[in-house]
């Protein structure tokens, strides 16, 4: 499968689950009438200074700054903040029900793709409402135990794992575990065969994994150094280096591969050859989904790395080698991605070889497999599976059992089977496994759910945004939802970074479709359904087509006769989350609540912490005179006026590294400032957790139900006493 190391920035869009349990074909039926709104308290005092800086001859006024310090009064505050937006939501009636439906629907047991290695197979399994995935291991007897239960590693199920690889003869596990959501990880061992952990511990890792070697005897890894300014999680994060752990020694000891000072901003993705003869180097530059590519023999202890691949011009993917011809998927000369071959012994342009030529359909994900190429490609953001031969002739299509998202193919290229899975926004995710024997699939694990997922339906359409640009929509409902032009909508999006908003199952979702709600979500520009140009046409200083896309189909959800405004809200995580942030400041007519969770809020000052330089190659820097117009004119904290504004919940956490969470104190304390209308503006901060990554189940199931009431509130609609 596709090795993605491209990015610095890894974005939790939308819930991962991957089915739902109990649930019934009624309705819940909604009103309007008699709502009485939780009255609002005065918000919690905050200091507005006049502090201003200049920058590039233009005044900018920054008078919430102060909060960016982990000061004794910032603190004090974002506690008030924090109660402040727990009191609104606890005085929502009923909020209960919407969590016991969400909990009743998640209650099922879930399944990962199995791994094969040694005499071992490995897979992941929640019982329903466990706080984390646990991994089970299986040996030849078919004896199953408990190989590593993250639940055991903290009494709140807040550390949680981050990683895991398992050497290729099975016998030992390195895991990464995070705590409270950081970035940073910790990575331990274990001996596979006893199931006693190792003494070996290696610190200081982010966006790495680590890889084994051929002989089983260690792994390679990228981290950086400890963090010199004393803060942990806000200080900036430069200068990776790849080293190479061997089993039984201190960390200390570790024999350092590679590293390049005068390239700071490099990041490395690192991975050993199936073969095990080379060790690969996926070189970033923040989170440009351009790459280097270098490798270095493994076969002689003196050899040197190669820069194979030494310009950031494309996208290089490994696949995978037979010996000296090293496969790739690229995007150069082919925005929706080519797969090449490269002679390493002759590696100019002139003897790379196509052996599968770009077509209308990007490849989201590939593999080799048993000697045949499994592509999987967007066909219209939904997904398309086929194998080739080695020399890029087509053998055969994949038939899916519908129209949803694919993922895979998961295998390793010595055997003569794969697993992949398929889901949709209505559809739990099921795995399936592919014969090479038989040519056929069949069904490996399907989660045992009482719902039907013929009682909904998942519809796409096309609209148009403001440019012409044809824009794709999947709209999900429960069957019998007519266009009155009242039905509440949550319009969820994303827009950035190449990653692409396929359908992807959640049990909240299916119980916001219970409650009678819409769920839609556009493929804006910013993401790769459509290939790298439709990313391109959403970044930098293209970044208004993004939020132009957005309101075309809160636009297009209004006409057709869906919602109205009054009923439409809009939601959206990190990347997304500036989205929302832009949403509200730029289109506050058209939207009755607007959400921006753990959002980049603050265009001017983002790359000053943790890893936010390296989305420099996305939004461009205020740093640059040429691009500070565009980043001043779009920055939600720097556009908030004095105006009535809609319902607002601002979502963050206190262990948020990624996009600190210093984002949204300053837009919090901005938009409660300067809000006109008689709409709450409420903060929802969480304590020990993150991004979103390694969230326990429980809290994930809180914060849907908070998004879902804070809606029907702002909707004034009256949440029944119970949901079915």
């Amino acid at each position: 499968m596709l090795n993605k190391h491209k990015r610095g920035m890894l974005v939790f869009a939308l819930l991962s689950c991957t089915g739902i349990s109990g649930c019934d074909s009624t309705t819940t039926d909604v009103t309007s009438e008699n709502v009485k709104q939780p009255a609002l308290a005065a918000y919690p005092a905050v200091r507005s200074t006049d502090y201003t800086e200049t920058l590039h001859g233009t005044v900018v006024a920054d008078p919430y700054r102060h909060l960016e310090e982990d000061s004794a009064a910032t603190q004090a505050w974002v506690k008030a903040e924090q109660q402040y937006g727990k009191d609104y939501l606890n005085a929502i009636p009923n909020k209960q029900a919407v969590v016991d439906r969400i909990t009743h629907l998640w209650n099922y047991e879930k399944v990962s793709t199995p791994t094969d290695r040694g005499d071992y197979t490995f897979h992941f399994r929640n019982d329903g409402l466990q706080a984390q995935w646990v991994l089970y291991v299986t040996d030849k007897s078919g004896a199953e135990r408990v190989l590593l239960d993250p639940n055991t590693l903290s009494s709140d199920g807040t550390v949680a794992l981050s990683g895991t690889s398992i050497s290729k003869d099975g016998k030992t596990l390195a895991y990464g575990v995070s705590a409270s959501g950081s970035d940073w990880q910790t990575w331990h061992f274990i001996d596979v065969g006893s199931g006693k952990p190792l003494s070996d511990k290696l610190e200081w890792i982010k966006f790495s994994s680590a890889t084994w070697n051929k002989q089983n005897t260690g792994v390679y890894y990228a981290r950086y150094d400890a963090p010199k300014g004393g803060d942990v999680m806000a200080d900036t994060n430069y200068g990776q280096k790849i080293y190479f752990h061997k089993i039984g020694t201190e960390q200390s000891e570790d024999q350092l591969v590679y590293q390049r000072p005068d390239q700071p901003d490099w990041g490395y993705g690192i991975e050993v050859s199936e073969d095990g003869n080379y060790l690969l180097f996926f070189v970033s530059q923040g989170t440009d989904s351009r790459n280097r590519f270098f490798y270095k023999s493994l076969a002689d202890e003196n050899a040197q790395v190669v820069e194979l691949l030494p310009e950031l011009e494309a996208q290089y993917v490994f696949i995978g080698n037979d010996k000296t011809r090293f496969y790739f998927k690229t995007d150069y000369q082919a925005p929706n991605g080519k797969v090449i071959a490269i002679d390493i012994r002759q590696p100019d342009k002139a003897h790379w070889q196509t052996i599968i030529p770009e077509s209308e359909d990007p490849i989201s994900d590939l593999g080799i497999i048993n000697q045949h190429l499994v592509v999987t490609t967007l066909h219209d953001v939904l997904g398309k599976m086929a194998i080739y031969s080695m020399d890029g002739k087509k053998l055969q299509d994949v038939a899916m059992p519908g129209q949803g998202s694919v993922v895979g193919p998961l295998g390793d290229a010595d055997k003569d089977y794969f697993y992949y899975s398929y889901n949709s926004y209505i559809q739990p995710n099921t795995i399936y496994k592919y014969d090479f024997k038989t040519g056929q699939s069949s069904i490996y694990n399907q989660p045992k759910v009482a719902f039907d997922p013929n009682d909904y339906s998942s519809e796409q359409v096309f609209y148009t945004s403001k440019d012409g640009t044809r824009i794709p929509m999947l709209i999900s409902y429960k069957k019998g939802m007519k266009k009155t032009g009242d039905n509440p909508t949550l319009l969820y999006a994303y827009g950035g970074f190449a990653i692409s908003m396929t359908p992807r199952f959640s049990p909240a979702n299916i119980a916001w479709m219970d409650m009678g709600g819409i769920y839609a979500v556009p493929n804006i520009r910013g993401g790769a359904e459509y290939g790298e140009s439709w990313h391109q046409q959403g970044m930098l200083d293209k970044k208004q087509n993004v939020f132009d896309d957005y309101y075309a189909a809160a636009e297009y959800l209004i006409d057709q006769g869906y919602t109205n405004s009054k009923k439409l809200g809009a939601y959206g995580r990190s990347n997304g989350g500036l989205l929302m942030g832009a949403a509200v400041t730029q289109r506050p007519d058209l939207f009755a609540a607007v959400l921006p969770a753990v959002g980049v809020l603050d265009m001017l000052r983002f790359q000053k912490f943790t890893i936010g330089w390296a989305w420099t190659s996305e939004y461009g820097s205020a740093d640059n005179a040429e691009q500070f117009p565009a980043l001043l004119a779009y920055s939600p904290y720097h556009n908030v006026k004095a105006r009535a504004y809609p319902a607002t919940m601002i979502m963050t956490a206190d262990h948020d590294d990624r996009v600190v969470p210093a984002h949204s104190f300053k837009f919090g304390a901005m938009m409660q400032a300067k809000q006109q209308g008689d709409k709450p503006i409420i903060m929802r901060i969480e304590s020990k957790a993150g991004h979103g990554g390694g969230k326990p189940t429980a809290m994930q199931i809180d914060e849907q139900a908070d998004i879902y009431t804070f809606l029907w509130q702002s909707f004034g609609l009256q949440l029944p006493s119970e949901i079915r």
